[in-house]
């Protein structure tokens, strides 16, 4: 199983769209593939799920 910190950071940060959500749960999505609960403040994280074939994702970080 690939970790979160196996995935190196990305070069560029991801930069905020419109104002912060109006709930934590907001944050967060179900990957369709694997059923894993995913942080979208994370770009590792939704750049790993946007994978057509994957395993869910060990979270060590």
């Amino acid at each position: 199983m690939t970790k979160l910190s196996d995935i190196p950071p990305l070069s560029r940060p991801g930069k905020r769209v419109g104002g912060e959500p109006a709930n934590e749960s907001d944050h967060f999505y179900t990957c369709k593939v694997c059923g894993q609960r995913v942080d979208k403040r994370d770009l590792r994280q939704v750049a790993w799920h946007e994978q057509p074939e994957h395993e869910p994702l060990e979270m060590d970080a």
